[in-house]
């Protein structure tokens, strides 16, 4: 069972963690996720994880087709790299086998932290820095059969009948 509930687009206590996010572009506003498929995870109090599945069709990056974390941030918890991994067991095991691409999230180097390597939690949580974005930020990428085995989100409710 995982660390992660969870959430929805609007939900409150992910919004409030999301508008401290340095890529949230309109903070205070009742939703934080692309248009589209998403996939919200929520730690209360603690971390917010997106997973954006973009039609590969309206993706004007190279990993079209990907999902994306859209959006991941930690204020407590966890070692961050631990949380990335349980995040995409979780987005696996609500959507299936991964697309071809796997999935991708890029960092903008000159936002985070830790300037020195940017993108460093996404290493250690099995991500490889594969490039950059045309607007310069560093895309890390796992493929499916890198990928942890699927895990159901905290509360979920398990198939009683098969």
């Amino acid at each position: 069972m995982s660390t992660w509930r969870l959430s929805h687009r609007a939900d409150p206590a992910a919004v409030a963690i999301a508008d401290r996010h340095y890529n949230r572009q309109k903070p205070g506003t009742p939703q934080f996720v692309p248009p589209g498929r998403c996939l919200v995870l929520l730690i209360l109090g603690a971390a917010v994880w997106v997973t954006s599945w973009p039609f590969a069709e309206y993706v004007k990056h190279a990993w079209p087709g990907a999902w994306v974390n859209s959006c991941f941030r930690r204020e407590s918890g966890p070692l961050a790299s631990d949380l990335i991994r349980e995040a995409v067991a979780v987005t696996q095991h609500q959507w299936g086998s991964a697309p071809d691409l796997g999935i991708v999230s890029f960092v903008d180097a000159g936002k985070v932290r830790h300037k020195r390597d940017p993108g460093r939690c996404y290493v250690r949580a099995g991500f490889r820095h594969v490039g950059a974005t045309k607007g310069g930020l560093l895309a890390f990428q796992v493929l499916p059969d890198e990928m942890p085995e699927p895990v159901a989100p905290y509360s979920a409710q398990e198939v009683l009948f098969r």
